[in-house]
């Protein structure tokens, strides 16, 4: 009777099954840390003496600040190069090689199917898409998976999400997480496993999962997953070089509520100030001053794509700033490859290095007081991307960028018509 991910943990925990609700040490295939996080979880294995276990296992990403934004960001930087070099990290990735980490790890082969990952980071939940269990903790649970290698975890309860049909034009996995989000509220999911299923998820792409599952923190999950199909193997095939282990939830596994949706009936969704849960499909003239196309949620190549078809032969509204950021070096280069980056040139945006810059209100994107954004991103508090009174509008490459074109909040229906 169990779901995917208590399967997961049950194999990794080396117990023939667990319920919800129970207390287990599993054992961990990677852990994650970024510039932020990383120098906390070093400060405290510094502190008792401790030492990373399987060199392997760890990976450590240079992408909030970096290239870095100022000493401060320099120094954490400094700091956690070192210890990469001391203990002989395998997976460092600096200015050059990293990638925004949640991108990243899917597309370097270091994540997959079956596995159990733990990062620094909220939005590790990402990689769920591939099948495995992957969530985030804090630095101090990171310096312990560090040195051992294990984490404590309480099994989460399931709740299902059944889909069902295809979506139509200009909609993505975007729009489907905010209305599922806009559906059952931030805290919706809380310690809760979202597990997606129906006939539905073929036709989603990679990328509408990894989008899908960065989100399901944003309902408070523990963790988002997919199940694993001949388009998740297609993409681990030649990147992934560790078996790949395939969990299914049991015929009686339960949940503690089963959801339908019909994609074919999904439409462009935003996400207003200043929670994710705030949706709509309808809206009136809102101008915006900054349109931001990136990020661990929508900075893939698929994601430039969008943005790209309806940026090509259009120009950036006057007065707009609009931001484009390739999620990794691959990415960036598939970009220039297919010529997406001179269509956002010549329209008017600027494209950057990876970062998580303007997510976090850290550097690449600031807004000033009363400034509105309607960015890919995955989360618009008060004051996430700078001023407190600044606004951010959660929405997908398509939306974001025809926004940025008509200087107001728009779809991309508004202006390929």
């Amino acid at each position: 009777m169990m779901t995917m991910t208590q399967k997961i943990l049950a194999a990794h925990a080396g117990l023939p099954s667990v319920t919800e609700g129970q207390l287990i040490e599993a054992e961990l295939d990677m852990v994650l840390a970024n510039d932020i996080t990383a120098p906390v979880a070093i400060r405290e294995m510094e502190r008792v003496g401790g030492h990373v276990r399987y060199r392997d296992r760890v990976a450590l990403v240079m992408d909030h600040f970096t290239p870095n934004k100022d000493i401060k960001a320099a120094c954490q930087v400094k700091y956690t190069r070192e210890f990469a070099a001391r203990e002989q990290v395998e997976h460092f990735f600096d200015v050059g090689q990293m990638g925004i980490e949640h991108a990243l790890l899917p597309e370097q082969g270091l994540v997959g199917a079956g596995d159990c990952v733990i990062g620094a980071d909220s939005h590790t939940c990402t990689y769920g898409a591939l099948g495995a269990f992957s969530t985030g903790v804090g630095s101090t649970d990171l310096a312990a998976g560090m040195m051992t290698a294990k984490c404590w975890f309480k099994v989460p309860a399931a709740l299902r999400f059944v889909l069902k049909g295809a979506l139509p034009p200009f909609v993505t996995g975007k729009d489907l997480i905010l209305h599922i989000i806009g559906m059952i509220g931030v805290d919706g999911a809380l310690y809760k496993s979202m597990e997606f299923t129906g006939e539905g998820v073929a036709s989603l792409s990679m990328d509408d999962r990894f989008t899908v599952c960065n989100m399901a923190i944003e309902a408070g999950a523990k963790n988002g997953i997919f199940p694993v199909d001949e388009r998740a193997l297609a993409y681990m095939k030649d990147r992934f070089s560790r078996p790949v282990r395939i969990f299914e939830a049991d015929a009686d596994a339960k949940y503690e509520a089963t959801y339908e949706i019909d994609l074919s009936k999904l439409q462009p969704t935003v996400a207003f100030p200043h929670l994710p849960e705030n949706t709509r499909t309808a809206w009136e003239d809102i101008p915006v001053d900054q349109a931001v196309i990136g990020s661990c949620t929508n900075g893939r190549i698929s994601d430039l794509r969008q943005a790209a078809e309806v940026l090509k032969g259009r120009k950036v509204a006057k007065n707009v700033r609009c931001i484009v950021i390739p999620a990794t070096q691959e990415v960036y280069l598939q970009a220039m490859r297919e010529g997406l980056l001179e269509i956002f040139v010549r329209a008017g945006a600027v494209v950057s290095t990876p970062t998580c810059g303007p997510c976090l209100g850290g550097h690449m994107g600031i807004l000033a007081e009363h400034e509105r954004c309607v960015s890919t991103t995955n989360r618009n508090f008060v004051g996430r991307m700078g001023h407190t009174t600044s606004e951010v509008y959660l929405a997908s490459p398509y939306t974001a960028a025809a926004s940025a074109v008509l200087g107001r909040l728009a779809t991309a229906a508004e202006v390929m018509k």
